[in-house]
């Protein structure tokens, strides 16, 4: 079975960075895109982000477009999301997850079969 933890949340003001890491093991990895998502207290889990097995080929939900970068490192079998300009609202516990399709990059829970322990973000005012 896949294994995925990540890491790298914390607690940051407004308009500041962090960078989330994901790292796998246990299974395949750089042969199935990977997507990350997200939860806040009271509020249905959400897409973020997602990216091709590649990493050539990125998504982005309307709410973090501009601000968060993934990326991944086959080699290294991690994956991350650069979380710039940080807001309040982007308060959650995020999540990264490998697609069960290697191929399609998609952006419901669904599509995705293994998922990590979550890392918290939290963002200040």
């Amino acid at each position: 079975q896949v294994q995925l933890v990540e890491s790298g949340g914390g607690l940051v003001q407004a308009g500041g960075s962090l960078r989330l890491s994901c790292a796998a093991s246990g299974g395949t990895f750089s042969t199935y895109p990977m997507g990350w998502f997200r939860q806040a207290p009271g509020k249905e889990r959400e897409f973020v982000a997602a990216v091709s097995w590649s990493g050539t080929s990125t998504y982005y939900a309307d709410s973090v477009k501009g601000r968060f970068t993934i990326s991944r490192d086959n080699a290294n079998s991690r994956v991350y999301l650069q979380l710039n300009s940080l807001k309040p609202e982007d308060t959650a516990v995020y999540y990264c997850a490998r697609s069960k399709s290697r191929v399609r990059v998609g952006s419901l829970g669904y599509e995705y079969d293994y998922w990590g322990q979550g890392t918290q973000v939290t963002v200040s005012s």
